[in-house]
This record gives C-alpha cells, sequence and structure tokens, in this order.
C-alpha cells in the first residue's frame, strides 16, 4: 500500500498469503472472477505480507504451513491489529480434523483443507456472500 493511501480510502479488499505462487495465482485469479468489485491482493512472503493486513480488510486467506512465519502466527499478528477473526480463514494441505484441532470453532471464519473439493463449496458461499453483500448480481459473478 502507499504511504499516502489509508485502508479506509480503498475499495474492500481480500488479501491472500501462500508461500505456493501456483496456488496463490490460481485463487487470485478464482477470487477476481467471482468477487470483481473486490480488490484481491496477494502476497508470496509472509513477512512482507504482515505490512498489507489491516482491520478493514474483507478477508484474509492465511496458508497454514509458510517458512518463516505460519499461519497460526499471522492469524495472532492480524487479530492484534483488529481485524476481526470472522473475516479470516486458514488453508492448508492438512486433514479437516488436524485443522479443528489446532482452530478450535471461533478462532477463524473457517480452516480448509486446499486440495479437497467439498471445502472449495465452502470458500464459494463465503465469496457468494461477499459478492452479495458489495451487490454483485450472482448470475454476473465467475
Amino acid at each position: 500500500m502507499p504511504p499516502h493511501a489509508s485502508p479506509q480510502n480503498l475499495r474492500p479488499a481480500i488479501l491472500i498469503i501462500d508461500d505456493d505462487r501456483a496456488f496463490l495465482n490460481h485463487l487470485e485469479n478464482y477470487v477476481r472472477g467471482c468477487c470483481p468489485d473486490l480488490e484481491v491482493r496477494t502476497c508470496d512472503d509472509p513477512v512482507k505480507g504482515l505490512a498489507a493486513i489491516h482491520p478493514e480488510l474483507e478477508l484474509l486467506l492465511l496458508d497454514l504451513e509458510m517458512p518463516g512465519l505460519d499461519g497460526m502466527k499471522m492469524l495472532g499478528y492480524a487479530v492484534a491489529k483488529g481485524l476481526s477473526k470472522t473475516r479470516i480463514i486458514i488453508l492448508s494441505g492438512r486433514d479437516a480434523d488436524y485443522l479443528h484441532q489446532r482452530f478450535p470453532m471461533g478462532s477463524c471464519l473457517a480452516v480448509l483443507n486446499k486440495h479437497e473439493i467439498r471445502q472449495k463449496q465452502v470458500l464459494d458461499m463465503i465469496f457468494r456472500a461477499l459478492q452479495r453483500k458489495h451487490g454483485v448480481p450472482e448470475e454476473n459473478a465467475g
């Protein structure tokens, strides 16, 4: 974010932080298609991604396993910066049982396995809710 810009002056944004560049590109393109009124920002370096976290984000998607700084630490940082836990999703290649043990209900909006098709349906429901919130008719979205 440029130094002269404040988060309040930006259009609603989704921030995705994941060190897997291919997955990050795929998810970015998917979100741009289904939520065209939202700004999509991405970062493949968790440490650099910290600077982009602010309380006005519509949604923060964090990879759990990243070098240097994992998703659990980033979740704590985001909440400490004022971002509501209900706007944070943790993504991982781990199975759902592991994720739900590590992130009990109420820790964040959702914990999802990146590669399970059923988990993608949950993400789709969240994106559809964002579309409705920002006036994007579902038939016009990705």
